[in-house]
């Protein structure tokens, strides 16, 4: 049985053919003409029909979860370069994700290959005749002996090469190694645990641990008799996880394979060579598992040459396969993926297909539409549709949208989830698709105008659609009639109606929890215990924006205002806070929502009361900071929550007493910013928190700011909103900047349109919203929403607030379906 060739569609493979060309006048002509975005990758492999169709096997595979590591840039230009000419700027973005549970999941399938005597090519034997078969490599990578031994074997002649193929060979241990022992060691290197281990065994484990060289079964052992004489588990507790043990063991094959010690095989792929244990790949991939296991030629083959692949590509794979780390960049996404696809290399294809998600962007989503599509991977071709539809305009700039076939563009058009600044965004963008190729598709503008809804422009907005229309029809031979029926819908329509709307529902819903206002009728204020969402966002004509506002229940508690929201693991988190306004009226209950279940928890109180303060999630963990504890006093202690005991319990302080700060977390780091201090001064003052290190202040911002917000995004930190010092009073600061971590620096931005102090803030579709808040200087309150479009630099007002207005919190919560239809 020999392996399949596989190919992608036609469509694909002409596509490929046709940029081949291109490359090739290009590095002919040297290297000029080379277009800004040349990212149209080659796409010649699928996935292997013979044994199972994509789409079952994807059904039929859990994915792991995976996050990100963080940009590499030790990544090698040549690694990434792969034959292509890419601009500079994508070959610097290299990200490396990888699999947190990989370590795990790998060496599963090395067990399971070890139980069923799969590739196994070493014996173990004890003095009475007891035997293991195993996977030299992994035992190899646990202990020294059978390491050292191994070395030795592979350096027996002059080139490693000539030791290649599976060797079968048997160690006979010392008479002292008995069955109980060496199946500790066996247990402990597939699984990172040793289940066995307890007071009658850990003489014969230990000894087998002692004769073999296993240090961390040693370790392990050590700790329980240390246990046992201090009678306390407290060494047992802080002992390493299996995971971590297994993380271990898989960074001890990696190396076996980067000296290429017991490798056993050759791919040959193009003269280029590739030394590997066939074990590991076969773990790691349904394909190889299928050429070593299931009696092909290839099994009993030393070389195996691999022609259809790129060894580029196949490099990264395989050292995926040892690591469970990928590098990615747009520049080879595409082509790893394609190629993980192909071998149905399952880890590898996950870490592609994370990247396309979380990296998405402007310049690369209609290429990720077209990939997902292409292979029918409905839910990342959802992904890629929903990012076009929410930065429209900013993809609507960019050269691949020049290229999108007329029946995707009205696709988009007609869609009512449109994001754009106002219906003249979406003629512009018609317009600008149009003009790059007039002659084939003026054909297809009467059909796109239809896609317009010119009823939602303003009058000014309609003269340019008159101006365009009348240059248009200047258009060689064509007579393009636009303007009379876009009049007759713009000026016979029929007032505005939900229909005429641009209607967008964001996967993730903005909550509003609890706040207070001004009842202007007995002149009270009135606490409230409500929370609403935002079920979706309206466009309406011109400016004209609007947000439809749900109930979603109430605090089973006092009313709240001045307290803390955060989400975390899909529940929504409230804490602390104050129920009205005399000494003894702040609070320290914590409580926890499940949307899922649509039900409250009361959790454990805090150690403090507090209010005016922040709480934020860093590494699956609540922390509460600072805040009033009284009406003029503040605090510099710290209190994280820990959900697995339902406990709070002190984390180091700050170091001065804080409340009416601003907190977030930004690449699993805490930055707060501004606030008031003991004395009630507002502080200019930005610096990073760790619970365990305490503070390190960074630069100072450009102005004075408390009870204001701050949000991340795009790698950067804004702040808006708030109040200042002027002499002796609070004023109102209407500036606004914005924070770079790289430089450690300021830079100020567009000042917001009213003030808003004691507001709430959140981030939406890589967009900024503000929510409510008050005016210091005359204390009026308008409950308006402003959002912030970073790709216009502009605030706009986007609606008002269904209930409180002033000290309420906001946080982005996932909700089942049900309460969005």
């Amino acid at each position: 049985m020999e392996f399949t060739r596989l190919y992608l569609p036609i469509e694909w493979e002409e596509r490929w053919r046709r940029e081949k060309e291109r490359k090739k006048k290009v590095i002919e002509e040297g290297g000029e003409g080379i277009e800004q975005d040349n990212r149209e990758l080659r796409r010649i492999v699928a996935f292997n029909d013979s044994r199972m169709g994509l789409k079952s096997w994807m059904e039929n595979k859990q994915g792991p979860e995976f996050r990100m590591s963080g940009t590499n840039q030790e990544v090698t230009r040549e690694h990434i370069r792969k034959e292509l000419i890419v601009d500079e700027r994508s070959v610097d973005d290299v990200h490396t994700y990888h699999s947190t549970t990989y370590p795990k999941e790998v060496l599963q399938a090395l067990k399971e290959f070890q139980d069923s005597s799969l590739l196994t090519d070493l014996t173990l034997i004890t003095e009475y005749g007891e035997s293991f078969q195993v996977h030299s490599v992994v035992l190899a990578a646990v202990s020294s002996f059978i390491q050292e031994t191994l070395r030795e074997r592979s350096g027996e002649g002059s080139d490693n090469d000539t030791n290649l193929g599976v060797h079968m060979w048997s160690v006979a241990l010392a008479s002292e190694v008995d069955h109980i022992g060496l199946q500790a060691i066996v247990e402990f290197a597939y699984t990172g645990v040793v289940l066995s281990l307890n007071k009658d065994t850990m003489g014969q484990i230990k000894t087998a641990a002692q004769v073999l060289g296993v240090s961390r079964v040693m370790d392990l052992c050590n700790e329980l008799e240390r246990s046992k004489e201090s009678r306390s588990t407290k060494q047992h507790e802080e002992k390493m996880s299996a995971l971590e043990q297994m993380k271990i063991t898989l960074q001890s094959i990696e190396q076996l394979w980067v000296e290429r010690v017991a490798c056993d095989v050759v791919l040959d792929v193009d003269g280029a060579i590739f030394c590997v244990h066939r074990v590991i790949l076969a773990a790691g991939s349904d394909y190889f598992r299928g050429m070593f296991t299931c009696g092909m030629k290839e099994s009993h083959q030393t070389c195996i040459a691999l022609p259809f692949l790129l060894a580029s590509e196949l490099e990264v794979l395989i050292a995926c396969a040892y690591s469970g780390a990928l590098s990615l960049s747009w520049d080879s996404v595409f082509e790893i993926t394609c190629m993980a696809l192909q071998l149905q290399f399952q880890p590898s294809l996950s870490l592609g297909l994370d990247f396309m998600i979380k990296e998405i962007e402007a310049n690369s989503c209609l290429d990720v539409a077209s990939f997902a599509e292409a292979y029918g991977m409905s839910e990342l071709l959802e992904e890629a549709n929903d990012y076009v539809l929410k930065n429209f305009w900013e993809v609507s700039t960019t050269a691949k949208f020049q290229d999108l076939p007329a029946e995707k563009l009205l696709d988009f058009l007609h869609s009512d989830g449109l994001c754009v600044p106002s219906e003249l965004a979406v003629f512009r963008a018609v317009i600008s698709w149009i003009e790059a190729d007039p002659e084939e598709r003026l054909n297809h503008a009467g059909l796109l105008m239809a896609g317009v809804r010119f009823p939602l422009m303003t009058f000014r907005e309609f003269r340019e659609v008159r101006a365009v229309n009348l240059r248009m029809e200047c258009f060689g031979n064509k007579e393009v009639e636009l303007y009379g029926s876009a009049l007759k819908e713009f000026g016979f329509s029929l007032p505005k109606t939900q229909d005429q709307c641009r209607v967008r529902r964001p996967k993730d819903a903005l909550i509003l929890v609890g706040g207070d206002q001004l009842n202007p009728d007995v002149g009270q204020r009135i606490p409230s215990r409500e929370l609403w969402f935002a079920n979706s966002l309206r466009s309406g004509p011109g400016l004209v924006k609007e947000i439809e506002w749900r109930r979603l229940g109430e605090i089973p508690d006092e009313p709240k205002f001045r307290h803390a929201v955060a989400t975390l693991k899909g529940k929504l988190y409230v804490t602390g806070g104050c129920y009205f306004y005399a000494k003894n009226d702040m609070m320290k209950s914590a409580y926890s929502y499940d949307p899922e279940h649509e039900s409250w928890k009361r959790l454990a109180d805090m150690q403090e009361v507090r209010s005016n303060f922040s709480v934020v999630v860093h590494e699956e963990h609540i922390y509460a900071i600072g805040g009033d504890t009284d009406i003029n006093t503040n605090v510099d202690s710290v209190e994280m929550y820990n959900m697995d005991t339902d406990s709070w319990s002190f984390a180091r302080p700050l170091d001065q007493a804080l409340s009416g700060y601003a907190a977030t977390v930004l690449n699993e780091e805490i930055f707060i910013s501004g606030g008031f201090n003991c004395k009630y001064v507002c502080l200019v003052s930005m610096f990073l928190y760790h619970p365990e290190r305490g503070t390190t202040y960074l630069a100072d911002m450009n102005h004075d700011r408390s009870q204001h917000c701050m949000e991340a995004l795009r790698g950067r930190l804004y702040v808006a909103g708030g109040v200042c010092n002027l002499k002796k009073f609070y004023t109102d600061q209407p500036a606004c900047e914005v924070y770079d971590p790289v430089t450690d620096s300021w830079t100020n931005f567009a000042s917001l349109p009213v003030p808003h102090v004691g507001a709430a803030s959140a981030v939406l579709e890589e967009k900024i919203y503000i929510l409510g808040g008050y005016c210091q200087d005359d204390y009026s309150e308008s409950g308006l929403v402003h959002r912030f479009e970073p790709s216009t630099q502009r605030w706009e007002s986007v609606g008002k607030l269904p209930g409180a207005v002033t000290d309420i919190r906001a946080c982005l919560l996932r909700l089942p379906q049900h309460y969005r239809q």
